[in-house]
């Protein structure tokens, strides 16, 4: 199935603050309370999340919502050979907020985009100058310790290599989509390059396809080396409201979100019937939980 089509967005452009330029867009309606959205990888772009994350800008009375291409991934690729670490994009984001003159702003990340929110919450208690979120909502966030890490790598291999995946590989390889539909199958065969992310390999569909780049990916997370964000004081830091929203069958261990929770003294909201994309999966129960979230802790 072709994914829905992207809508234009209401503005779009490059930063001028950032040490290179950043892609930005932005998608709902002018004046309303904006909120920035950080995207997944490292290493990929903000147009994987649309266009069902833009059911945001409908709730709790509007909100205008700010997508950027992290550094090094989609329309912000660049040249520079200087290494790309969790530092570099927190302070991006410390930029990216001071451009858009985002003061106190609600901060909405998905997956690595999550973990960069709490990274860069935790960050900006100890500078001033940054703009401190009034709110973080974080859909089902990245690993948040090493340990987490490798149990959600390790947990995502097996489902890719399980008999669910391998037969729906097969029914594609046998379809004969390939040469009837290349741009078809394409889109199937990418849909099940990440279908061990969903409680039910089988709903993969629908999807806006992406790119991961690699090495910048490896990079970011090289740079946070041993991290345990719950037990180093990382997460205790952070005194802003939070929601965390968690798939229960996520390959990513609830126990990450748990701890994350306990640390942080934030919401959690386990969703059930679903893994790591509750915008495809479960749209209902996840929009429902940001809504509630949102009328409390928006201005």
């Amino acid at each position: 199935m072709a994914p829905h089509p992207i809508p234009a967005p209401e503005s779009s452009g490059s930063t001028a603050t950032t040490g290179v330029p950043l892609y930005w867009c932005t998608y709902g309606r002018r004046g309303a309370q904006r909120a920035l959205v950080l995207h997944g990888g490292p290493g990929a772009h903000h147009d994987y999340l649309l266009p069902q994350l833009l059911r945001v800008a409908d709730l709790a009375g509007g909100h205008e919502l700010v997508f950027y291409d992290q550094r090094g991934g989609g329309r912000s690729r660049t040249d520079a050979r200087d290494p790309i670490t969790w530092r570099t994009h927190v302070e991006d984001v410390g930029a990216v907020l001071r451009e858009f003159a985002l003061e106190a702003p609600i901060v909405i990340g998905y997956s690595w985009g999550a973990l960069l929110a709490m990274l860069y919450a935790a960050e900006s208690a100890k500078n001033p100058e940054w703009p401190r979120p009034r709110a973080l909502c974080l859909i089902d966030p990245a690993p948040i310790s090493r340990a987490h890490r490798i149990a959600f790598e390790t947990d995502f291999a097996r489902r890719q290599a399980s008999a669910d995946v391998v037969r729906l590989r097969e029914q594609l390889a046998a379809s004969g989509l390939r040469e009837r539909d290349p741009e078809a199958y394409r889109q199937r065969n990418f849909e099940l390059s990440v279908a061990g992310y969903f409680a039910h390999p089988e709903r993969a569909t629908d999807l806006t396809p992406f790119r991961v780049n690699a090495r910048l990916q490896q990079s970011v997370w090289d740079s946070l080396g041993e991290f345990d964000l719950a037990h180093d004081g990382t997460l205790g830091s952070i005194d802003v409201p939070a929601l965390i929203t968690h798939g229960r069958q996520d390959p990513i261990p609830l126990a990450s979100s748990e701890e994350a929770a306990r640390a942080m003294d934030a919401e959690l909201v386990v969703i059930e019937d679903c893994g790591h994309v509750p915008y495809v999966e479960q749209p209902d129960a996840l929009f429902t939980a940001v809504e509630r979230f949102l009328t409390s802790h928006s201005r």
